[in-house]
């Protein structure tokens, strides 16, 4: 009986700090290699492959200071949910939308 209180009480302290390693290692960062694919595929023809803009369509300048400065959230729900005249890419899966922010962020000037 004893033994079996033992191996409990190793188990338990192992899983608590099992999770506790996990907690505390954050979330997982975005993949820019992977972003910049995505970027390529679906932002480059209307933002240029370098994500400067294109004069010509008007559109966004990624490394901009206006752009750098919104949050991740409200990049991610742009990406998203689109914003005019730029279309929603709904089809991307979250962690792809993450990979494109860390992407953008790797524009900044």
């Amino acid at each position: 009986m004893q033994t079996k209180m033992k191996q409990l009480g190793t188990l338990t302290l192992v899983g608590t700090l099992f999770a506790g390693t996990c907690l505390l290692s954050g979330p997982a960062k975005a993949d820019t290699a992977a972003g910049e694919t995505t970027f390529k595929a679906k932002c480059a023809g209307c933002h240029g492959a370098d994500g400067k803009g294109k004069a010509a369509m008007k559109t966004t300048d990624m490394a901009a200071a206006d752009v750098q400065k919104m949050s991740d959230a409200d990049l991610s729900k742009i990406i998203s949910e689109g914003k005019p005249p730029m279309p929603a890419y709904k089809t991307l899966t979250p962690d792809q939308v993450k990979d494109l922010v860390g992407y953008i962020r790797s524009l900044k000037k």
